[in-house]
């Protein structure tokens, strides 16, 4: 039965799950991908396989701790509280860098049909900032409204990725696919780590289900079923769509492209159509901010209600929707973007982008690590961890470490969480 409390049944998990993958990475990832070649499709499959298995496990972790109040509680009851507001924190900055990113992402979209959007720099942070700030004001009105405008772009954002699919298929019937030769092993697997991580992006978001679980309905049978279900139907249609567009176009082309999906479109079905897909990207990426936007909040509310962080996190409004939390992740994530506004803002994306996934993998790892101390879903788990280490080789040593630095920033919060309560008692006892 749907409550205020927890308004999302089933669909509007799977919804949030798919909402937060599909966004502004999958339309920018062909040209990043497009020098590896098959090695990117088998970067893609490596990355779904590593994803599911992650789902999984959180799913069943979920299943066997259903009073948690999402994925960052999980890990920290398993692994200890400081390495649950380690992993935490680094997961909740992971999410607000993102944000930064797709709504620059967005705002660049937005800007292929109305080009004054970003006719300078600070104009086109300016808008980024402005999309963040409008959805931000969405999920202040709860988290139910939030849900259902996730529902509904969701549905529209997966327009442009059945678009390629469809063209792809027309092309097979025909016998006009013409797909370049599969290298030798030792070439096909020669990049394949720095592809996983690059592919690793788009599917960031599969545990978005897990982490909202105190919004979820019956989240035991519920976040599992969402996240294998999100994650699968996402992975495959990222494979089929992002393999096309590389395989059946020139090289050159798609690497220089800045919209790749428009230049897929515009080769096989004329100018007409780029239009339309750069209005879609627009809707995929506001679509991924708003479910991102919502994390956000939710990822700090479940630690400080386990007693992770202080008590200010923890403090929601008349609506049950963490205000505070949201206003300062907003707040965090306009500065990065108005600090970082250039004429390169491509090269800013992909910063964000690895920072994010680097950040991200430590949550994944928790996950897997406190599954294997529980002795629960061990397969998937050890899975899970393999894929999550692999990937962070990838990443190389840059940006794997900027993310060790700033995790650790959450180490003064733990202490501060610790002192006061210690404070307090004292203060108590010397009162007559």
């Amino acid at each position: 039965m749907t409550t205020d409390k927890r308004p999302f049944g089933f669909w509007t998990a799977t919804a949030l799950v798919v909402g937060g993958m599909i966004g502004s990475g999958i339309f920018m990832m062909p040209a990043a991908l497009a020098p590896f070649g098959w090695t990117g499709s088998v970067a893609w499959v490596v990355s779904v396989v590593g994803a599911l298995a992650i789902a999984y496990t959180l799913g069943r972790l979920a299943q066997e701790m259903p009073g948690a109040s999402g994925a960052v509680a999980i890990a920290g009851a398993a692994l200890g509280e400081l390495p649950g507001v380690l992993i935490g924190w680094s997961y909740w900055i992971s999410v607000w860098c993102a944000n930064a990113a797709i709504a620059i992402a967005a705002a660049s979209y937005l800007a292929a049909l109305v080009p004054a959007l970003n006719a300078k720099p600070l104009t086109g942070a300016l808008t980024s900032v402005a999309l963040l700030w409008l959805l931000t004001l969405l999920n202040l009105a709860g988290a139910r409204r939030a849900g259902q405008f996730q529902v509904v772009t969701t549905i529209l954002k997966i327009v442009p990725l059945i678009a390629v699919v469809a063209i792809a298929a027309w092309l097979g019937a025909r016998g006009g696919a013409q797909l370049p030769a599969v290298p030798p092993s030792a070439t096909l697997f020669g990049g394949l780590a720095a592809a996983v991580t690059l592919t690793l992006f788009p599917l960031v978001g599969f545990e978005a289900a897990a982490i909202a679980a105190e919004r979820v309905q019956e989240p035991g049978r519920t976040v599992l079923r969402a996240s294998m279900a999100g994650t699968a139907v996402t992975g495959l249609l990222y494979i089929l769509v992002c393999s096309a567009i590389v395989l059946l176009l020139p090289t050159t082309a798609v690497a220089e492209s800045p919209a790749p999906f428009a230049l897929f479109v515009r080769t096989f079905w004329g100018g007409a159509a780029s239009d339309a897909i750069a209005a879609f990207a627009a809707i995929a990426a506001i679509g991924a901010l708003n479910g991102w936007v919502l994390i956000q909040g939710e990822v700090p509310l479940g630690m400080a209600r386990a007693g992770l962080l202080p008590r200010w996190f923890a403090r929601v409004s008349s609506r049950d929707v963490p205000m505070r939390v949201l206003l300062l992740s907003s707040g965090l994530a306009s500065v990065l973007i108005l600090t970082t506004s250039s004429p390169n803002l491509g090269g800013i994306f992909q910063f964000a982008a690895l920072l994010t996934t680097c950040s991200s993998l430590w949550l994944y790892i928790a996950i897997c690590a406190a599954a294997l101390m529980r002795r629960t879903a061990v397969p998937a788990a050890l899975v899970g961890l393999a894929f999550s280490l692999f990937a962070f080789y990838g990443a190389g040593w840059q940006a794997a470490g900027l993310s060790v630095a700033l995790m650790l920033t959450a180490v003064p919060l733990y202490l501060f969480e610790l002192r006061r309560p210690a404070e307090q008692s004292a203060q108590e006892a010397a009162i007559p």
